[in-house]
This record gives C-alpha cells, structure tokens and sequence, in this order.
C-alpha cells in the first residue's frame, strides 16, 4: 500500500509533552467500526464500564531503561568527539544493537567512552546503527548504563524540552518489571493502582508478556510502499502459562483485550493460523498492514500515533483505514492529546 494513505495533518497544539494527573484522567475515544456511532468520547477511567467479567487484560510488562548514552569516540591518530548512542536491542550480555549520531563518522575499531563506561564498535550497519561491545557485561553492565544513560525520550518530545527527574516515574508503567525497553509500552502509562482495583472488582483477568520495545518503533517509514519498509526487531517472551490462560479465556467466549501495540504485535507473533496461542520467546519484525487478519486481540487499546508510522498502519488494520482515519480527525478536532504522553482509544476490531 502507498504509504502516503497513512499521513494526516496534526497541530503541535495536540503533541502531549507532559501526562495528565491522575494517569486515568486522560481521554478515551472508543472506536466501534461499522456502528451507527463509531466514536464515543470517555475517560480511561471509564474502562471498568466498557469491558466486561471475563475479559482478559494482556500487558507488557517490560522495563524502560536509561539506555540514552552520552559519549566521547577516541581513535587512533585523531582526537576525541562527541557522540550519542541509542541503545535498542540487546544481543549478548556484553553486546547492544544501537543507533549513533553522528552515524557516518563512527568505523568499526572506534572506543567510545560513556563517562567511565568503554564500549568498541564492533561493527556497523545502515542508518546509523551499529553493534557496540562493552568492556563490562551482565549485571554490571545494567548497573553501568543505569549510572550513566538517560531516558530515551521520543524525539517528538526530546526536540522540545530536556529530559528531567520527573520522566524516570512517568515513562515508566506501574506494572513495569523486565528490563530491557528503550521506549515505554504506552498505552499502559494510564494504568493506576486504583484502576486495577475496579476492574479487578468486575472481574476482568490481567496476563503479562514481554516485548522489548526498541528504538526503531520511532523511525520513520522512509519507503514510498509499505512492502518496502523493513520492521527493526524486538525481543519478546510469552510464557506457557500465559498462553494457556488466554487460550482458556477465548475458549469460554471472553474477550482478549491488548493493552498496547507492542502486547498485540507479540501475541500475533505467538499465535498459530487457528489463533492459538504457543508459549513464545525470541525477535519479531512482525509489520502489519491492512489486509492483515488478526488471530488473537478483539480489543486494542492504544494512544494516538505519528502520521505515517507502522503502528498508525497497525490500527488502520486492526479497526479498517477509513475508520481510523476518521478517529483521528474526530480526535484532533476534540482536542484529544497525541502521542508517547498523550490520551488512548479502545478500538474494536473490524470484522468486516
């Protein structure tokens, strides 16, 4: 499909730098294709009276990282410069996938310091990405990053205000428990204790993956077609457990409700032709565009997302492109907040 049939006009008036308060206050715009009234305008707060006993909550659990780096290249027979490092997918105990500015300076052989942390670029690639080979490895190379890393911030927000104190707890989901993540899963930002409790109180079940989410889920579509766009890949793991109770819940007639495109992508990658859902663990670049047919998830909740990304093509597949299109006129002319902080939408799939 021609990728300009996923662009749109958004005013930087709706670009969310900051989150709401209380995380539940935000907007929820419930998208129902096919319907009389396929826009509802609620709260996340509201989500208790949207679903049902018997629903099946499927989170990613995993943790955003500082893996923002800082740095100084030194080379052989010339001086030191700047650059930064994105970390985006751990490969080995002692080795990171990472995107590098500036990209086209950086040669295999380079040191890089990060602080008092060494890294070697071990080899690169295209766009900037490169393998990076630290000196130290396993838990002291988490502890390492986490002295001296930064919270990627999305650069939608980056390119407007510096990272501070605040984002560690806000850009981080409270369920958050495996680290791994470079970008938050955030459609789970508006999830509160108090929440939990009410739904919890309705009846509605909570299961738990794993998807790494890297930095490339902010890269550009830089192709004219979307069968020209290569997807970066991403660590996940569904575990036994969980596959047998979400395959119990669709079995009893109850609804799959992923929170978040990365929780959705994973659960697709997981499932067989039939829908069935097999313990999982490994990189997916699974990219879906209209014309997909969904096996697992009847209910997407999502925050609204960037014209022309892979996840705008993710929902324009899951609830129909004409549909979508119209949510997100409907969202951008009520004021809804875009993005990373922004509010969410509950769509329904289209079936049709």
């Amino acid at each position: 499909m021609r990728v300009d049939l996923f662009d749109f006009d958004l005013p930087e008036k709706n670009i969310a730098l900051r989150p709401v308060t209380p995380r539940e206050a935000a907007k929820l715009l419930v998208v129902r294709p096919g319907t009389e009234t396929p826009y509802e305008d609620f709260t996340v707060g509201d989500l208790p009276s949207l679903l049902r006993a018997g629903d099946a909550l499927v989170f990613n659990d995993t943790r955003v990282i500082p893996a923002q780096l800082e740095g100084i290249r030194h080379r052989e027979g010339a001086g030191g410069q700047a650059v930064s490092a994105t970390l985006h997918m751990r490969i080995a105990g002692d080795r990171w996938k990472a995107f590098a500015k500036p990209g086209k300076r950086i040669k295999p052989g380079d040191r890089i310091a990060f602080g008092t942390l060494w890294a070697t670029v071990e080899n690169k690639g295209e766009g900037g990405e490169v393998t990076l080979h630290f000196d130290a490895s396993g838990p002291e190379l988490d502890r390492a990053i986490a002295t001296v890393g930064h919270i990627p911030l999305p650069p939608y927000i980056a390119s407007k205000r510096a990272e501070d104190e605040a984002d560690r707890k806000d850009y981080q989901t409270i369920y958050a428990r495996e680290e791994g993540a470079v970008a938050a899963p955030t459609a789970g930002l508006h999830f509160t204790d108090a929440l939990f409790e009410k739904l919890d109180a309705l009846g509605v079940i909570r299961h738990f993956v794993t998807l790494h989410v890297g930095a490339g889920t902010f890269l550009p579509v830089k192709a004219d077609d979307t069968t020209e766009h290569v997807m970066h890949e991403e660590i996940g793991y569904v575990s036994e457990e969980t596959a047998a109770a979400l395959n119990a819940v669709k079995a009893r007639g109850g609804r799959i409700v992923s929170v978040g495109t990365t929780s959705l992508r994973l659960l697709e990658s997981a499932a067989d032709e039939d829908g069935t859902i097999k313990p999982w663990s490994g990189a997916t670049g699974i990219f879906i565009t209209p014309g997909y047919r969904f096996r697992t998830a009847d209910i997407l909740m999502t925050n609204f997302h960037l014209p022309k990304s892979t996840l705008f093509m993710l929902v324009s597949a899951f609830s129909g492109l004409e549909t979508m299109r119209g949510a997100y006129a409907h969202a951008i002319s009520s004021g809804y907040r875009f993005y990373s902080y922004g509010d969410s939408s509950l769509l329904f799939r289209d079936h049709a």
